[in-house]
């Protein structure tokens, strides 16, 4: 059921990327003002995250997951009836908002459902819904959009989702609080603050150096998401179906293979040693930065398509262990609001990038800026490398003893 809810998730977000050469034709918008109706979503997502990591560790999971469905999708379905650009950065923002609750409250969820023997690979195959809702998003919304226009896809999407939101709140279901989390004075309400759960995060030096690299991961990440449709579009003089496909298949569907075997690696590599996780996060960064240049290099056909696809490959090994690895390092207690943390300033990172790429379009090409990308992976894969070295090394500092508990029953 929650990979549904993270397809819509996606699904939603990506759906705008593909028809913005309508709308800029239509509203007559600059690639700057086409950047910051990407951005005000992804930074009130960011602005929120840390507060709606606070809420899920204290209220029902399913109610802030099912609410949150049903508010983004509404938001989603406005932004067809959008009319300015001031109307339209407006609706994305609220998209943001409603988006901002979803994941902290559902790998909260999952690590009660799954403990560390099996925690990557029910992570991954949740995040495996996220490259599908990318794909059907970006897709979806092309075909629509050369059809019938670019609006009728956000009614599309925002319906779809609040049929979900009804289905949820009958099917699913809360588990337990795992038996650690229950038992710690700290996780009461009033004794434990919002400020104190943010601050308990942000000195974890782990915790820290795993939220600078999936910054700057999703920097990359948010690179490809909003340009990479356009670059097609422009460099290929692909049609809206064809570049909205290609943008997303490729990448993803190789991504979806990627975290698949993210997740079992992953959980192999973290019964045999402390930062196992990290590792295999940083084998997938490594192996990303080829495949990131020639992206943005290549004007052939079957290169671009077999960048995209060892670029998701890649990054499919990174994006398994996002949460797993933060959780090998944050006690039961702090999951949601670290959760909460991580997405914000990764979102508050990623939100920079739309906006950084069209300003430097002012000076170099879009397939440059693309290109550019694997320097920030190549060094992004050393801190990885670094960060799982280091938990090794100091293995008294990361002990699995309290972040390993059984599952409350």
């Amino acid at each position: 059921m929650l990979w549904c809810v993270c397809l819509f998730n996606y699904a939603d977000r990506q759906a705008i990327f593909s028809v913005f050469p309508p709308i800029a034709k239509e509203l007559r918008l600059s690639d700057l003002q086409l950047s910051i109706i990407a951005a005000a979503f992804m930074w009130v997502y960011a602005v929120c995250g840390p507060a709606a990591g606070w809420v899920s560790d204290r209220v029902s999971r399913k109610l802030v997951i099912v609410g949150a469905l049903a508010f983004w999708s509404c938001a989603t379905a406005s932004t067809a009836f959008a009319g300015s650009y001031h109307v339209m950065v407006f609706c994305r923002a609220l998209g943001g908002l409603g988006e901002a609750f979803y994941f902290p409250a559902a790998m909260s969820l999952l690590g009660d459902y799954h403990g560390p023997d099996t925690r990557s690979r029910a992570m991954s195959i949740h995040q495996s819904s996220v490259y599908i809702g990318s794909i059907l998003g970006g897709t979806l919304s092309a075909v629509i959009a050369d059809h019938r226009g670019w609006r009728p896809a956000f009614l599309f999407f925002g319906a779809a989702g609040l049929l979900l939101s009804s289905v949820l709140a009958v099917a699913l279901r809360e588990p337990p609080r795992t038996a650690a989390l229950l038992s710690d004075p700290a996780w009461e309400p009033g004794r434990s603050g919002f400020v104190r759960g943010v601050a308990d995060v942000l000195t974890n030096r782990y915790a820290l150096a795993l939220i600078g690299i999936f910054i700057g991961a999703n920097f990359v990440a948010v690179v490809f998401l909003t340009w990479l449709p356009t670059f097609l579009y422009r460099a290929f003089n692909m049609t809206l179906t064809m570049a909205g496909f290609s943008a997303t298949a490729y990448l993803q569907l190789a991504s979806v293979i990627g975290v698949i075997l993210g997740g079992v690696l992953a959980d192999f590599a973290s019964q045999r040693q402390r930062g196992g996780r990290i590792r295999v996060q940083a084998l997938g960064l490594l192996l990303g930065v080829p495949f990131l240049f020639l992206s943005g290099w290549t004007r052939l056909v079957g290169a671009l398509i077999g960048a995209l696809a060892g670029f998701g490959l890649a990054k499919g090994l990174y994006d398994a262990n996002i949460w797993a690895g933060l959780y090998d390092v944050i006690p039961a207690r702090r999951r949601g609001v670290a959760a909460g943390v991580m997405n914000s300033l990764g979102w508050l990172g990623g939100g920079f990038a739309p906006v950084i790429v069209a300003t430097a379009l002012r000076h170099v090409s879009l397939g440059e800026c693309l290109s550019a990308t694997a320097v920030i992976y190549l060094v992004l894969g050393g801190s990885a490398l670094i960060v799982a070295r280091s938990m090794q090394t100091h293995s008294g500092s990361v002990s699995h003893t309290p972040y390993t508990e059984d599952i409350s029953t």
